[in-house]
């Protein structure tokens, strides 16, 4: 039977710890969020981390500590952000890769995200896509708008294809400044995605959480949720965990007949190194 792989983006760059009280952004909280959501359904966790005052960090220490304590206390695919806040350095996004991640992101382009711009120059992402195949990291190609598909058939056509030989993607869709997190936008995307991809998810920010993850299970792809994208399960209804958003992709993948895959099933599907 085909199955879905569900990531959990569960802390973000954007969010205050003083706005949402359970936001995980400190270790411990990290690490139960990922327990749990492993028990709900999924097979990949994508990390941004906080300092002691729950502002964003890439402090590399706290990277490393990060993807011990994760993989000590779960199966869970690591994945660390290399977008971090949108004022980190490149130097500083570069260096996240020293961490050791089984995966980590790679935005293909530069969008305006909000009142913010979300800078990725071409010479930075073919930098971060070489330093991952040298390192043997499995790079997530971040696509925000179809722009930056067509990026990624540039990337793919000049450099070749990623550690592994797997192609996966993830459609960021409804940020402000980015394309529509519409089941149009989605199909659009997905039918200009390269014949190397071999895989890709779809997150939806905010309220288009829920027709996102209609659309891309209808269209066979697969989720990526958590509160880094969405607060809310409803209007009215705070996310009070992580777990919560998990478990509302596994009940829909299980009724669209593509139930959860684990996080070995996951590992076998993006190559990830052992």
């Amino acid at each position: 039977m085909a199955s879905t792989l569900i990531t959990v983006a569960p802390t973000g760059a954007e969010t205050a710890k003083a706005d949402c009280q359970a936001l995980p952004t400190t270790l411990d909280e990290l690490v139960e969020t990922a327990k749990r959501c492993e028990a709900a359904g999924a097979a990949m966790i994508h990390i941004h981390i906080r300092d002691g005052e729950h502002k964003p960090t890439l402090d590399l220490g706290r990277l490393t500590e990060t993807v011990a304590a994760v993989r000590e206390n779960t199966a869970l695919i690591v994945q660390l952000s290399t977008g971090g806040a949108v004022t980190d350095p490149y130097e500083d996004r570069l260096r996240v890769l020293d961490a050791v991640p089984d995966s980590c992101s790679l935005t293909m382009g530069t969008v305006n995200f909000g009142d913010d711009v979300f800078m990725n120059p071409w010479p930075f992402v073919t930098q971060l896509f070489q330093l991952t195949q040298e390192r043997e990291v499995v790079p997530e190609f971040e696509l925000f708008d179809l722009g930056h598909v067509a990026a990624l058939h540039r990337l793919l056509d000049k450099y070749g294809l990623p550690y592994g030989g797997r192609v996966h993607c993830d459609l960021v869709m409804g940020v402000p400044g980015g394309m529509p997190g519409t089941a149009d936008a989605l199909v659009a995307a997905v039918n200009a995605l390269p014949d190397a991809v071999t895989s890709w998810s779809a997150t939806g920010i905010g309220r288009t959480s829920l027709t996102v993850a209609l659309a891309a299970l209808s269209k066979g792809g697969n989720l990526r949720v958590g509160m880094e994208d969405t607060l809310t399960l409803a209007k009215g209804h705070p996310v009070t965990h992580n777990a919560e958003l998990v478990e509302r992709a596994a009940a829909l993948a299980t009724l669209a007949q593509r139930p959860p895959m684990s996080p070995d099933e996951a590992r076998d599907l993006l190559k990830v190194k052992k």
